[in-house]
């Protein structure tokens, strides 16, 4: 990755478009991840893919909150820009942009929800929420899965997808059997 040069005005923007994402996470930071990659990725290449993807995989393989692939995708910025303390600044405005508004929001929405949670319009709001977040979460799936993926080579792992898909919402078995089924398919070399 290239040493990126950037100006007081990118730490801005990049607090700035963290806050707007904050307060589109309907469902979890994860569900902004395909703006976070047009964004770092696509738009301003401040991130490789390989950065991208790692900041992900590495923040949900730990243990802790999920959110904190945020952080990571601040630090790898950081880096990108050549020391510690624009890592430590990275971290800072991504994690303060994504969590100060949505907070709040959340906090103050919560509230006025519980007082008035006889009323229609907030009954109507909670569930015409479902199917944004189920869209924003299979959007987020896509994003990840496509980024490195041939599909005339992978045809494989999305048929198994779809299969895994199929039986958990056909089916009673428990999700963890079928990802120890595809843990040993890995582990011996299935896939």
């Amino acid at each position: 990755m290239p040493h990126l040069v950037l100006q007081w005005t990118d730490w801005l923007d990049l607090f700035l478009h963290y806050s707007a994402l904050s307060l589109l996470s309907v469902g979890g930071v994860i569900s902004t991840a395909p703006e976070m990659h047009r964004y770092l990725v696509d738009q301003l290449h401040w991130l490789s893919e390989a950065q991208f993807n790692s900041s992900i995989a590495i923040a949900q393989a730990a243990p802790g909150p999920n959110i904190l692939f945020v952080a990571l995708m601040g630090w790898n910025i950081g880096l990108n820009a050549g020391s510690f303390a624009a890592a430590l600044l990275g971290v800072l405005l991504t994690m303060s942009g994504i969590l100060i508004p949505s907070s709040t929001l959340a906090y103050l929405a919560i509230r006025w929800g519980h007082q008035n949670r006889e009323l229609r319009v907030v009954r109507a709001f909670k569930l015409g929420m479902a199917p944004l977040v189920i869209s924003l979460m299979g959007a987020t799936g896509w994003i990840l899965a496509s980024a490195n993926s041939d599909p005339a080579k992978d045809w494989p792992l999305w048929l198994l997808t779809a299969a895994t898909a199929m039986i958990l919402w056909r089916s009673k078995i428990h999700l963890l059997w079928l990802l120890a089924v595809g843990a040993a398919l890995g582990w011996f070399g299935g896939l």
